[in-house]
């Protein structure tokens, strides 16, 4: 008989723990019940740190206030029992606190918690599951192999021995497929012989599967641990042994060809504001290193501010032109400050020049009035209209910007007849130099590409991390950087056509695919810009 009253209790003394699946890797594949118990979380516990790194992608823009730690970091060990996670997560849980508790492809089939989930029932914690996309299917799908036109598959799931009741799957006739660690490929190969599979029959083994590290490779049964040496034993690689395995895979192979596959992508960007770039880089593949080159900090004096919000309020203005996403954050940190909200721009007329302020607009719930074709504040001119007495009841224009903007746009709106008010809603101080690794791996050719946003990014970059290797691709958003990256000593390589973020990564995108063409072409081999400067110093 359940004691409702003790249950009742513990609902009081705990919150619920909510096991979420996310998938093989690919932070795209996250559902949308996984979004929503993530951003709804009071505490976050993973099982690696790879997994924390799906905070920061844009659908879910985790806001870290709470508890954010994984099961692999140093306070906890090299490896924990359920039992020991379990006892971790129920704290996380205590006076009611919500917990997202992340693991790797669907919580019950790939992770094996339901040991983990029972201990926190028996300390009185509650929880629930988010089923992710399971990696025994979606993996295979990621390195090609079309499962449902093979004969008969059978799904495995090896994170013991293989000796147990299960090894009489190992005799099946058709395609098998399984994980496990990378160390018990011996024992793997082994278990299928002994069940009569041919040791020449051929094997698809892919690893870090489902992520912009994946490689898969073709090889045989008893080749599968030869093909492993140098992967760390407790690597989880999948396998795919059988008719599935024996099909070429030239025209489905469709996440290891994409454009930018494998390439390390360095992102100089302003501190802790994420982009659409980024984003867009990492659907063609690519491995992104964001540095930040800018901290946005507040005015020195909130004089200028506190007068610019005071006439809003007021009714002072007729239009207010935002130039940048921080700009407007900068504002709605001040609004917030006097506790209004974006009901006290009724009445006005607003400007967003580019996507990231317009972005940062309709976050804040503020649809803007004109936002024009271009991302720069000339673009916004050519589009904003000449003050006209009959037609605007007041005169001028609040232009919050940076404390170093250009005033381009000011004497543009003035020569347009408006006056402008236009205040230092925020100020730019270049960062912190980035890690030792990060540097090295700059002046190295560690990375495959650069991108530079501004003319302010390159002068940063540089300034905190050093030039980049001669071999590393250099792409800039339009002529006026391209021009800073010359002054710097820097070979550009891509000019993006369209002026923005998503414009700058398509056109290295497009890059990076005629090159591709091009050796293809010439009969040679297919390499990164970093893997030729590693080929460059081994022949050396």
């Amino acid at each position: 008989m359940v004691d409702f009253g003790a249950r009742a209790a513990a609902d009081a003394l705990f919150g619920a723990v909510t096991y979420v699946g996310t998938g093989p890797g690919d932070p795209d594949l996250l559902t949308l019940a996984a979004v929503s118990a993530i951003r709804n979380a009071d505490a976050v516990l993973a099982d690696t740190r790879e997994l924390l790194e799906l905070l920061r992608h844009p659908a879910v823009n985790y806001d870290i206030t709470g508890l954010v730690t994984s099961f692999d970091d140093a306070d906890f060990g090299a490896w924990m029992t359920p039992e020991e996670k379990a006892e971790i997560t129920v704290e996380a849980a205590r006076g009611g606190r919500r917990v997202a508790r992340l693991v790797a492809g669907d919580p019950f089939l790939d992770a094996g918690v339901s040991e983990e989930a029972a201990a926190c029932v028996r300390a009185g914690a509650s929880f629930e599951v988010v089923p992710g996309v399971a990696l025994l299917t979606a993996v295979p799908e990621y390195a090609g192999v079309a499962l449902g036109d093979a004969d008969g598959v059978q799904f495995m799931v090896a994170r013991g021995g293989f000796d147990d009741p299960r090894a009489r799957f190992w005799g099946f006739a058709g395609t098998l497929v399984m994980w496990c660690p990378a160390g018990r490929s011996s024992d793997l190969t082994q278990a299928a012989v002994d069940a009569g599979r041919d040791r020449t029959e051929p094997v698809l083994v892919t690893m870090r599967g489902g992520t912009t590290e994946q490689r898969t490779i073709a090889t045989t049964l008893d080749q599968l641990s030869a093909s492993l040496i140098g992967t760390a034993e407790d690597a989880l690689v999948h396998v795919v042994m059988g008719n599935a395995a024996a099909v070429p895979r030239d025209e489905l192979d469709w996440f290891e060809t994409k454009p930018l596959f494998g390439w390390k992508v360095l992102v100089p960007r302003t501190k802790d504001l994420a982009t659409p770039m980024t984003s867009r880089l990492r659907g063609y593949g690519a491995q992104c290193q964001e540095v930040a080159t800018i901290s946005v900090e507040r005015p020195r004096t909130p004089h200028q501010m506190d007068k610019a919000v005071r006439g809003l309020v007021e009714g002072s203005f007729e239009w207010v032109a935002f130039t940048s996403g921080n700009a407007v954050r900068g504002v709605r940190e001040k609004f917030e400050e006097y506790g209004l909200d974006a009901r006290a721009f009724s009445g006005l007329k607003v400007a967003a020049a580019g996507t990231a302020a317009a972005e940062a607009l309709k976050a804040w719930g503020i649809e803007p009035d004109l936002v024009p074709a271009g991302e720069s504040s000339a673009a916004l001119l050519a589009d904003f209209p000449s003050y006209d007495a009959d037609l605007d009841p007041i005169n001028r224009v609040l232009v919050p910007r940076a404390d170093i903007a250009i005033e381009t746009l000011t004497a543009g709106l003035v020569q347009l007849g408006w006056e402008v008010d236009d205040v230092t809603a925020y100020r730019t101080v270049r960062a912190a130099p980035p890690n030792q690794t990060i540097r090295e791996g700059i002046k190295g050719g560690t990375y495959d590409a650069v991108l530079f946003s501004s003319s302010s990014t390159v002068r940063n970059f540089v300034g905190i991390a050093g030039k980049p290797h001669p071999t590393t691709i250099v792409a800039a958003i339009g002529p006026a950087t391209a021009k800073s990256c010359q002054e710097h000593g820097l070979r550009v390589d891509v000019l993006a056509n369209d002026p923005s973020g998503v414009g700058l990564a398509d056109a290295l995108a497009e890059f990076a695919a005629e090159r591709r063409r091009g050796l293809l072409e010439a009969g040679q081999a297919v390499l990164r810009p970093s893997q030729r400067t590693r080929r460059r110093r081994s022949a050396s």
